[in-house]
């Protein structure tokens, strides 16, 4: 696990190596045991270790045979060993125990088709020095994150942003229809960034850099949807069992201590279970609680580290907020509206005293349909039965003669919406833009004409490979939220602290079986994450785990809204040069804090994205300086092609 970063020029000009040294300082988090850097004819590669695997003999970049090809790698390759004892057979030397080796000699059988290769998280950077060419590849889900930029002919990229930033910072002009986006959904979905030249490598995705050009292209995506449907409960169940323990087992390879983050919640006390059977020794297990009564998990996690016999390790959490949020606002180099990013940092930070690597429980809610808002679009496909005139009627006629405030206003409109607009306005802010103006006229048309945050969502649902509602709603999370914010969220936190995050739940073999699913095994009747439940039952997850309302790491962000941080919110919101920068419109959020804190209204989630806005605007961006206009696209104009 670490941080890569580097630059590949289409001419043979030399690189600074203070340039690549500085980019890796950036990122001195991701791998704060060791540095290595490699310059040679326009191509200057870096990375930063967190050292897992061949500790002694592990530092990169690593070479092939004769030094024609080298590798800077982040992640971890699960099958690595059988893939090396495959190329032994072919003729291949190694000189370390790395699966990061693995990947160059997979290179020089297969080409870029070596990621169909890979069982595992990763993001790589290969340069071939006889083609002259650079090849990027990111995991299939999205675990890993990697972001590139072209100017100038050359190719610039980085684990993180501000790795980019750091050899180019003209590049950090905003992209106002990617913060639009993130307004809309509280992340900024790939493959864009909060910058407009600098874009981020989609899950699933391959980047060629060759004679100054940049081809992208998709290497794989989720199969077709519900096309399996067991005999049985008892045959689904064997199977997935089966495949989730091999998903765990294989996960627990490391050369460093390891446990696993529990929440108390049904997917991480899987987890859990599924490890404690795997290990020889009590796993190490890991959470965090709240004094306010209503969100401490602590005692759900407990339960669990108890039935299963871990070597649990509790802390209470009595944050200090606003110095919490300052930091965390200051290291994020885009806006990030995710509030369980707090407690993410805060379980990342207990774990890191004691491992070094951690299994953690994500992803199951976008396989097995975990969310409520999944089983509440299902409710509502009754009206999918009225003709369309009726909500077209009502949209233009009706509902702006229906006072603001009526109770159900908002429900009819959204329920008279067709069916995938529905969806859409329900995981967006559309609603509230629509009945608050939260935002300002200006922002929304900043962007070359009328900005549609909804856009690429749409593109998603419609290409989903997927015939039912269910389905094609999960394809679209799958791309969306998944990697934009709950991969992001635990990538960034983990990584502030040094610790590595593995995610068995997200093994592409048995993602690829449970897509293939068909619905009634994921939600049945009103039950959600209907076979993953039964088989966490079947595991010996306690019942009182199983049985309550679903929360994840989840803090009382309304308490803390109404209470701890409500003078911050009042201040930083309401401030002029919050309100002068031309985000926001002052009525839209005087009336949004109003109705919030006059007790009418939980708009908590709103109110702590646009905090968090601000504060990235203050803590990270004001240090990039004025970033001026939006740039034409000229200088940052190298990419001819994206495919997928």
């Amino acid at each position: 696990m670490c941080g890569i970063a580097g630059i590949v020029s289409a001419s043979a000009e030399t690189i600074e190596p203070a340039l690549i040294h500085r980019m890796c300082q950036t990122i001195i988090h991701r791998g704060p045991d060791d540095e290595g850097t490699f310059i040679k004819g326009g191509c200057a590669f870096g990375m930063r270790r967190l050292s897992i695997i061949d500790l002694a003999g592990g530092h990169q970049p690593v070479f092939n045979e004769d030094r024609s090809a080298w590798i800077v790698f982040n992640g971890e390759i699960f099958n690595f060993q059988e893939l090396r004892a495959e190329l032994e057979k072919h003729g291949h030397e190694f000189s370390t125990l790395t699966d990061t080796e693995v990947i160059l000699h997979l290179y020089e059988e297969l080409g870029a088709d070596c990621v169909h290769k890979l069982r595992g998280m990763f993001a790589f950077a290969i340069y071939d020095e006889k083609r002259r060419a650079l090849l990027l590849g990111r995991d299939r889900l999205g675990i890993k994150p990697l972001h590139y930029a072209c100017v100038e002919g050359r190719l610039l990229f980085g684990s993180e942003i501000k790795a980019i930033l750091a050899a180019a910072p003209q590049l950090g002009t905003l992209d106002h229809e990617a913060l639009h986006q993130y307004m809309y959904f509280g992340y900024v979905p790939d493959p864009a960034t909060a910058f407009r030249p600098i874009r981020k490598l989609p899950a699933g995705h391959l980047l060629e850099f060759e004679a100054g050009e940049v081809r992208v292209r998709k290497y794989w995506d989720l199969p077709q949807y519900g096309t399996h449907n067991p005999a049985s409960e008892e045959e689904c169940l064997e199977e997935m069992q089966r495949r989730l323990s091999e998903a765990v087992r294989i996960r627990l390879i490391a050369d460093v201590p390891l446990g696993a983050l529990l929440s108390g919640g049904t997917d991480s006390s899987t987890v859990v279970a599924l490890m404690a059977r795997a290990s020889s020794r009590p796993v190490k297990t890991f959470s965090i609680g709240f004094r306010h009564g209503d969100f401490n998990e602590a005692p759900y996690a407990r339960l669990v580290a108890q039935k299963f016999a871990t070597d649990h390790h509790e802390l209470i959490v009595e944050p200090d907020l606003t110095r919490t949020m300052e930091t965390l606002s200051r290291s994020l180099e885009e806006p990030f509206g995710d509030s369980s990013m707090l407690p993410t940092y805060y379980v990342s930070r207990l774990a890191r005293q004691h491992v070094t690597v951690v299994l953690s429980g994500d992803g199951g809610d976008e396989l097995f349909a975990g969310y409520d808002r999944y089983h509440l679009r299902l409710r509502r496909r009754s009206f999918d039965l009225l003709p369309a005139w009726t909500g077209a009627f009502y949209r233009r006629h009706i509902h702006n003669r229906v006072p603001y405030g009526i109770p159900g206003r908002n429900l009819v409109f959204n329920a008279l919406l067709p069916p995938q607009e529905r969806y859409l306005e329900g995981i967006s802010l559309r609603g509230f833009q629509r009945e608050m103006s939260l935002l300002s006229p200006e922002f929304s048309l900043s962007s070359n004409g009328p900005s549609d945050p909804l856009r690429i969502f749409r593109k998603y649902l419609e290409a989903a490979p997927a015939e039912d509602v269910l389905s094609r709603i999960l394809y679209l999370d799958s791309k969306t939220y998944l990697p934009g914010d709950i991969l992001t969220k635990i990538d960034r936190m983990s990584m502030a602290n040094s610790l590595e995050a593995r995610v068995p739940i997200l093994d592409h073999p048995f993602v690829e079986w449970v897509t293939g699913l068909t619905p009634r095994w994921k939600m049945r009747g009103s039950s959600q994450k209907y076979i993953f439940r039964k088989l966490a039952e079947r595991l010996g997850v306690p019942r009182e785990v199983l049985d309550r309302p679903k929360q994840g790491f989840a803090l009382p962000l309304v308490h803390w809204m109404r209470h701890e941080l409500k003078d911050m919110v009042l201040t930083i919101l309401l401030e002029p040069r919050t309100l002068q920068r031309g985000y926001f419109n002052p009525q839209g959020i005087r009336r949004l804090l109003n109705e919030h804190f006059q007790l009418r209204h939980d708009h908590s989630p709103r109110i702590w994205r646009f905090l968090m806005f601000e504060l990235w605007h203050r803590n990270f961006l004001a240090t990039l300086g004025d970033t001026g206009p939006l740039p034409s696209a000229g200088p940052y104009d190298c990419l001819r092609e994206e495919v997928g």
